[in-house]
């Protein structure tokens, strides 16, 4: 098998990670008053998928997500936060080398630079690429889609501080610690 194949377990990953990003979408978010703007606990479960399974996987749990959750539950995906929940997926991905959550320690350190990483790629997508999207694509007013995008994003920045970090801990809690195993003579 070739280096740049998606492994059999990262595949299914993506599947059920997708699945799961829908249905929190859809039963675990809360209306913000803000149109179309939910408190949304599935970026929490969208940055532990990415950290254990990396950006390609992040990446399409959140694209995959996102389209799904927006056709089934409003008729057709809006595809400029569509495209920013990938974004943000594979981002945050991108920091699962140096967090290694499968060495089972989520050291103060590691918390520090996950959230510093979320907070940042969350801040360029949902305050920056998604209304700009929404007005060049859907012609939308600056005004109410910035204001959609700044509620979203800290929000979601919140989302993943909390239950993000939370869910990676227990994860790591859930690793052996490498080393951590000894040989009885």
């Amino acid at each position: 098998m070739k280096r740049n194949q998606l492994s059999i377990k990262t595949i299914v990953a993506i599947g059920i990670g997708a699945a799961v990003f829908v249905i929190l979408g859809r039963f675990a978010s809360i209306p913000t008053g803000v149109p179309n703007t939910n408190f949304d606990t599935s970026y929490g479960f969208l940055a532990l998928m990415a950290i254990i399974f990396g950006p390609v996987a992040g990446g399409l749990i959140g694209l995959i997500g996102h389209a799904l959750k927006d056709a089934i539950f409003y008729g057709t995906p809006w595809w400029s936060w569509v495209v920013v929940s990938g974004i943000v997926g594979f981002l945050i991905g991108l920091a699962a080398k140096k967090i290694n959550i499968e060495s089972g320690v989520f050291t103060v350190k590691k918390i520090i630079l996950f959230n510093v990483v979320q907070i940042i790629v969350q801040a360029i997508g949902w305050f920056v690429i998604a209304p700009t999207l929404d007005v060049l694509i859907y012609a939308e007013p600056a005004n109410k889609v910035y204001l959609q995008g700044a509620v979203a994003g800290g929000l979601n920045m919140v989302t993943v501080a909390v239950l993000g970090t939370l869910l990676l801990s227990i994860y790591a809690k859930s690793r052996s610690q490498s080393g951590s195993l000894t040989k009885d003579v």
